[in-house]
């Protein structure tokens, strides 16, 4: 596909956005810098952004997104309820911290069993249920977003690791089916997604330090 092309299919995309899809883009930038803030409104906005595109998912008969949206929805909740929980000094139970290597295998295993099986799943529902699906790039996008959603509610940095690949591979993808100004929000994603890398590592070495200094205290 040439330049000019692309440059057309793109004004012709943006000129089918509906008001939904506006809605749930400016809700999802909103919930990406709640959580590079570590800002529990990260959770209420991007339910919103979530549940908008479950719909717009399932109407384009793009079956892969819309189940990570609704994972997506679930997680929310789940991480919503996670980053309330504080202990008896008040303090958050669950902080900004590095994986261990415990934990990146754990992550590791997590991405493999779910791009396998919905790669699998795809492969079969293309045929008579979901013609717009492309198995081996939705699969990607799919299982890198159920690990960096899952990660973040757990606080662990590598978490922005996994969104910058989800959106590194959701720009080409949503462009080729239609969705011009989705592919749009996932370029600016990946651009806050690099920043709220940058945030949460310096975040991360700050309750290291803060720890250890507790440590050696109570010794």
């Amino acid at each position: 596909m040439e330049l000019q092309e692309i440059w057309q299919q793109f004004l012709d995309g943006m000129k089918e956005t509906t008001w939904l899809e506006y809605v749930a883009v400016f809700s999802g930038i909103v919930s990406v810098w709640f959580s590079r803030k570590e800002n529990i409104l990260v959770y209420p906005t991007g339910l919103l952004n979530t549940t908008f595109y479950v719909y717009l998912s399932i109407k384009g008969s793009l079956i892969g997104e819309a189940s990570v949206n609704f994972y997506y929805t679930v997680m929310s909740i789940y991480g919503w309820i996670l980053w309330s929980k504080r202990d008896k000094e008040q303090h958050h139970v669950v902080n900004i911290e590095f994986s261990d290597k415990r934990w990146w295998t754990y992550q590791i295993l997590f991405f493999a069993a779910f791009y396998f099986t919905i790669f699998f799943s795809l492969t079969y529902l293309k045929k008579s249920f979901a013609p717009g699906a492309i198995p081996f790039a939705d699969a990607f996008a799919s299982a890198t977003a159920f690990t960096g959603m899952w990660l973040m509610a757990k606080k662990k940095v590598e978490s922005w690791y996994w969104w910058i690949a989800t959106n590194i591979a959701s720009i080409p993808l949503y462009f080729i089916k239609h969705y011009v100004f989705t592919s749009v929000y996932y370029l600016i994603l990946l651009v806050m997604a690099i920043f709220g890398l940058t945030e949460w590592m310096r975040r991360a070495r700050k309750v290291k330090k803060q720890k250890a200094f507790e440590f050696e205290k109570a010794i």
